[in-house]
């Protein structure tokens, strides 16, 4: 797997954890309640061999109208690459599960977690590529941790605010 296709499919990830996370101030039935909009944020990516590279994104969501479903558009963008993806989740009883998508290099995958008291726990996997995410939201700023073994992406940390 490419270097580039790592590091979207880590970003993927992380604006999908925080499209989950949005809600968290919502009522447990409806998690993603509120969260219609544009959002934008900065954030660094580390790799495997310790070098680091900032990363500016800007997401578009599109909530069904129960507030249990999202889609999701997000642009991201550094010195040395870009990407567009798009995801679709849905929260039942606690559970959250989706999909998601890179258009540009064709990578498509699975968004399978759960949310408690605020707190969202996601894994992020496509093939053999897999990132587990932890994500707060605290007002109109969401925080977003992902670590991830075995491929040249190594973790990252985004913040995203709301536009």
């Amino acid at each position: 797997m490419s270097l580039a296709a790592s590091i979207a499919k880590t970003v993927v990830s992380a604006t999908v954890v925080a499209l989950l996370g949005c809600g968290a101030s919502a009522a447990p039935t409806s998690p993603f309640a509120g969260m219609s909009g544009v959002w934008s944020g900065r954030g660094t990516i580390t790799l495997a061999d310790g070098g680091r590279e900032a990363i500016k994104c800007r997401a578009t969501y599109a909530v069904r109208s129960d507030g249990n479903a999202l889609q999701q558009t997000l642009r991201c963008a550094s010195d040395s690459y870009k990407f567009e993806l798009s995801s679709n989740v849905v929260a039942a009883n606690g559970r959250l599960s989706g999909t998601w998508s890179e258009a540009t290099r064709g990578v498509n995958g699975e968004v399978q977690g759960t949310t408690s008291g605020g707190r969202f726990q996601v894994v992020v996997s496509a093939g053999t590529f897999k990132a587990d995410l932890v994500l707060t939201t605290r007002g109109n700023s969401q925080a977003v941790a992902i670590r991830s073994e075995g491929s040249e992406f190594k973790g990252a940390n985004i913040t995203l605010s709301r536009v």
